[in-house]
């Protein structure tokens, strides 16, 4: 059994703004961007988080090319769907101020320092704790949040869909390894899990449905020299 921190996570995860994720060097490669409206490969979702999102269906070209390469190793009938890919820095910082807030409610004893990790937990913040520039995910194009569907479009059992991350207040069942969900939940993220990094994408393990290529996570967990994505816009 995996021994828990005082988080409630298994203590080998290495939470998403660690100095050791920090301390990667970036240089970025100026990959172009693609945008998923453009084609259709792969399944989008509706707008997330904030209505008009135009951002969302924008991720780097290796990471479509990868996403499109691991949605051939799914069974037949099966396929990604993205919930989210590009995030503005602008609504990066509402989503962490919002979950910074619940987490102070949830919390209101801990200290400012155990409410920050907390809150990265599930979202990377684009301030650190001691006041530096985070680059997060998101920002470079590099991270997408996916799900997969069926051939009529329908979510298969995921355990809670990524439109409900908010909801999730202890985050027990958006972490990938959850056991708080059923058995073809756990069996559906499994078969996710398996065909994404076979493509050499990286999971963030507090949240099963977001994984990354190029930036600073990956290059941490792939023992990288640098990670190849920065901020593409503001």
């Amino acid at each position: 059994m995996n021994k828990m921190n005082a988080f409630g996570l298994p203590t080998n995860i290495i939470l998403i703004a660690d100095p050791a994720i920090l301390a990667v060097d970036i240089i970025d490669n100026n990959e172009p961007m693609i945008d998923l409206t453009n084609q259709t490969a792969i399944a989008i979702g509706p707008s997330p988080e904030i209505p008009n999102n135009r951002d969302y269906t924008k991720i780097r070209k290796t990471v479509y090319e990868k996403l499109m390469l691991a949605q051939t190793l799914l069974p037949k009938g099966i396929y990604f769907c993205l919930y989210e890919g590009y995030r503005s820095l602008s609504l990066q910082k509402i989503l962490f101020n919002t979950r910074l807030e619940i987490v102070r409610k949830e919390y209101p004893h801990w200290s400012p320092d155990d409410i920050f990790t907390e809150a990265t937990k599930i979202i990377s913040p684009i301030i650190n704790q001691d006041g530096t520039n985070n680059i997060p995910p998101h920002s470079t194009g590099g991270a997408i949040d996916v799900y997969l569907i069926n051939d009529k479009g329908e979510s298969l059992d995921m355990g809670i869909h990524p439109k409900d991350w908010q909801e999730d207040n202890d985050g027990s069942l958006s972490l990938t390894a959850s056991t708080f969900i059923s058995d073809e939940a756990q069996k559906n993220r499994s078969l996710m899990s398996s065909v994404l990094e076979k493509v050499d994408f990286v999971n963030y393990p507090t949240e099963y449905w977001h994984w990354s290529y190029g930036d600073r996570y990956w290059a941490y967990h792939k023992n990288e020299a640098r990670a190849i994505y920065g901020s593409v816009y503001n």
